[in-house]
């Protein structure tokens, strides 16, 4: 597998069209948005729980069921890996405090007109 996230982006979009009986993830989408978000808001928690309390390995493996649950999440709204990566490449070279303001301008276009 050269990259596990695209592996794992292609296996996600299969369980669209899985049994909810035999797949964790076909059984999330088929409950939609808000329960993909719990997962995700919980797996959040328990990141930031790992990073102040336990130890290196528990953060690792606390990250990996975030990166899955919002991949799930990317899925569910059909938006893939790549798109996100755009986005990041987009910004490369602009300090976040550019980055924040540009998006507050183009917002402020938008309502403006």
């Amino acid at each position: 597998m050269d990259n596990i996230l695209l592996e794992l982006e292609k296996i996600l979009e299969e369980r669209k069209l899985s049994s909810i009986d035999k797949s964790y993830v076909s059984s999330l989408y088929q409950e939609g948005t808000n329960k993909i978000l719990e997962k995700v808001s919980e797996e959040s928690d328990e990141v930031i729980k790992a990073a102040k309390d336990e130890g290196r390995e528990e953060i690792i493996h606390e990250m990996a069921d975030l990166l899955f649950h919002l991949l799930v999440l990317l899925r569910h709204k059909n938006i893939s890996l790549e798109e996100v990566e755009l986005e990041l490449a987009n910004r490369f070279g602009i300090s976040g405090h550019e980055e924040k303001a540009s998006r507050k301008n183009k917002l402020k276009n938008i309502l403006t007109k």
